[in-house]
Order: structure tokens, then sequence, then C-alpha cells
């Protein structure tokens, strides 16, 4: 083969992968993640998993929430609905209910909202507002309060999905969370969900 060839063949592009073909029967499932409850079916370390809450087969998370956050989680067998919900091209907004540690001041809710730096590069601006305490059901175990320090809650809407982004965010401007709980995916809500409980959803993808 000449080095031409050679240099041709290393240059073709792969071919565009065919979207896999919807199931028959499209399931979208919010769920209400507890505190301590891994995103996940699985575990071989004897913690609470989505097996422990769901037991609808074929389903699967589109994307993540953290071990010690709570609230709105999606499921789906829909890999073209799942990849529409985590996509960072289609920047689907995220809100999140989140108690911090301390009472912010008007330059940490600005620096909040312009997108703080974080070690993975700058964050993108988000809706960032100071809510009164929601009503929420019971934490198991509780947040730990410390009398002299006051607590505030903000509501805090993002349009990127880093690891742990939110809790770095309010750490990277000195008030560190407390809890956090995400309420909101795009078009759908947590809305009366009960902590643990999960319903079906229409499985339409968002336009």
């Amino acid at each position: 083969m000449s080095q031409a060839s050679a240099r041709t063949r290393r240059r073709r592009k792969p071919k565009p992968r065919k979207p896999a073909a919807r199931p028959d029967t499209p399931r979208l499932i919010a769920f209400n993640k507890p505190f301590r409850v891994l995103t996940q079916f699985t575990d071989g370390n004897d913690r609470a998993t989505l097996a422990d809450y769901i037991d609808m087969p074929g389903v699967y998370p589109a994307g993540r929430l953290d071990r010690d956050s709570e609230g709105l989680l999606l499921l789906t067998n829909d890999g073209q609905l799942q990849a529409r919900i985590t996509d960072p091209k289609y920047k689907l907004p995220k809100t999140y209910w989140v108690q911090v540690d301390g009472a912010p001041s008007h330059d940490q809710i600005e620096a909040l909202r312009a997108g703080p730096a974080l070690k993975d590069g700058p964050t993108r601006p988000a809706d960032v507002e100071i809510i009164t305490e929601p009503e929420l059901w019971r934490r198991d175990p509780p947040v730990r309060y410390r009398k002299n320090v006051p607590t505030t809650w903000l509501e805090i809407t993002i349009r990127e999905g880093r690891n742990r982004q939110v809790r770095r965010m309010t750490a990277a401007v000195d008030l560190p969370t407390l809890r956090l709980v995400r309420t909101r995916i795009g078009p759908w809500s947590l809305a009366g969900l009960a902590s643990g409980a999960w319903h079906e959803l229409a499985p339409r993808l968002p336009g």
C-alpha cells in the first residue's frame, strides 16, 4: 500500500451511527430520590439503590444525582429520550432548592449568578434567588444545625451538568451546601411526589 493510500484511509471519517430504534412501549419515570440512595440499581457495598424503590424492568437513569442529594431523577427505557435529556448541547435547565450555611450577601448571590470559576473552568450564568424555607419531607438523618449560624434557602437553575456542580458553586462563594433537592428538569417537575415515590410520565421528547 502506498503512503498516500495509507493517509487517505486514516483520514476517513467514521460513518455516523443510526439513532437507536425507540422501544415499542417507551417509558419515562419521575422518581423522588431520597438522601443516601445511589442512582444505580446495584451496589457491592450493601448501600441503598434504585432497586429498593423501583420495580419496573428495563429503565435506566437519564442523568445522575449524587448519593447525598435528593429530589427529581428521571428514568427511561428509551435511548433517544435519555440522550435528549442528558446531552449538554440541549441545555435543559435543572432547578435545585439549596440550603446553604450562612446568610448570603449581595456579592455572593451575584457571583453565583455570574457563574463562579471551578477547578474545571468557569460555570455558565445561573438563575439564583433567595427563597423562603420550602415545605419538604423530613430528611433522615436531618441536617446538623449550629445555634449561632443562620442557614438560607436558594433556588438555583443551571443549564449544564458537571459533577457535583451546585455544591461546588456554593462552596466557591463560601456558602457550603447543607441540603440539596432537585425540583425540576426541563418541563418535568417533582410536584406531588413524596420522597421515595415514583410515577410514570408521558414519554415525549422536549421541544
